[in-house]
């Protein structure tokens, strides 16, 4: 219940306004409030969308880098092992060392896409969880 100290702090102006009038502008507050979160979350998620873009650019770099690499290389390994045993022994060995430097690829590539974080609008949802205690108060 409202006590007079508090009937005092009430712009006047809303007193002469009619419920619908309140109503009604209440209406657009409250679009406005969640207009303005979604800009937030838009904008906190494009943040997180281009740290999250050089991981994956990192990780797709290795992967390229380690292609064009591999096919000369690995022929020049290849051959230089068959001078000391069987071809099919080297192309094996060339192999394995190929599967070992895809896999430091890609977990480093892993990393640096989860340094980001989770994919939410951290902010954004600590804002609408203050607006929410906010309105939870006016009630009141």
């Amino acid at each position: 219940m409202a006590t007079r100290e508090d009937q005092r702090d009430v712009d006047p102006s809303l007193r002469e306004q009619s419920t619908g009038d309140l109503v009604k502008q209440l209406s657009q507050q409250v679009t406005t409030l969640v207009r303005q979160e979604v800009d937030l979350a838009k904008a906190e998620m494009g943040e997180k969308g281009k740290k999250a873009g050089v991981g994956v650019g990192m990780f797709g770099g290795g992967a390229v880098a380690g292609l064009l690499a591999l096919g000369t290389l690995t022929a020049f390994l290849i051959l230089v092992l068959d001078l000391a045993m069987p071809a099919w022994a080297a192309a094996l060995i060339v192999t394995a060392i190929w599967g070992v430097v895809a896999g430091v690829l890609a977990l480093q590539g892993r990393e640096k896409v989860r340094e980001v974080g989770k994919p939410v609008p951290e902010k954004t949802a600590e804002s609408v969880k203050e607006d929410v205690e906010w309105l939870k108060g006016q009630r009141r």
